[in-house]
């Protein structure tokens, strides 16, 4: 088996846990290719994080790069590998925090009449088709933005992170530092909100069918 293709079947089996705690290990000590096996695990999954609250596929590129550059500097300070996943996510959930800081700071810098776009999703999404194929359909995914952004803070991040990113409860409550406990009450109180949207449930219906 060539290294390529060893590299190929690592990614394609290498999805347990046993063998994040490996990878993360070996990185741990130094080794790239084993954190550059870590990427190809997770950089889609993280490239779908971030595109969910950029909306900008250069920028996404930029962000999701830049939360690998810190994982691979600041691993060491991992403790528990078990929690790699939900590290890397609390890692980028950071950067685009910034990200939409600066963003903020652009447009009010910005005058009236210059004319930049900078609100305006890319409207070429082709990075990774599946990862978003669903992300294409416009005016759906604008409608569960228009329902997200009517969540408390807490209560859209936590339905987000779940739903959207797949993450488990433990993993949430590593990324936003919070109580299990604390986690599950926001879930109950968005998805509450979320089956009394009987405009969103229609939408679902209509995708399914």
């Amino acid at each position: 088996m060539t290294q390529k293709d060893q590299k190929q079947h690592n990614v394609s089996t290498g999805g347990t846990a046993s063998h994040i705690h490996f990878l993360v290990e070996k990185a741990r000590d130094g080794s790239r290719v084993a954190f550059a096996d870590l990427v190809d695990l997770f950089q889609e999954d993280l490239f779908r994080m971030v595109y969910y609250r950029t909306r900008s596929r250069m920028d996404s590129e930029d962000i999701a790069q830049d939360v690998f550059i810190q994982a691979f500097k600041n691993l060491s300070k991992l403790r528990e590998t078990n929690r790699f996943r939900g590290w890397l996510f609390s890692i980028a959930l950071n950067r685009i925090r910034d990200f939409h800081r600066k963003k903020k700071f652009w447009r009010l810098s910005a005058t009236s009449d210059s004319g930049n776009k900078i609100d305006q999703p890319d409207s070429g999404i082709h990075a990774n088709p599946k990862a978003l194929d669903n992300l294409v359909k416009k005016d759906f995914w604008k409608r569960i933005g228009s329902f997200l952004d009517k969540l408390p803070r807490m209560e859209k991040e936590v339905f987000i992170l779940r739903f959207m990113d797949h993450l488990s409860i433990k993993e949430i409550s590593l990324v936003l530092k919070k109580h299990e406990s604390t986690v599950k009450t926001h879930l109950y109180r968005a998805l509450e909100k979320f089956r009394a949207c009987r405009e969103i449930i229609q939408l679902l219906e209509e995708e399914t069918r």
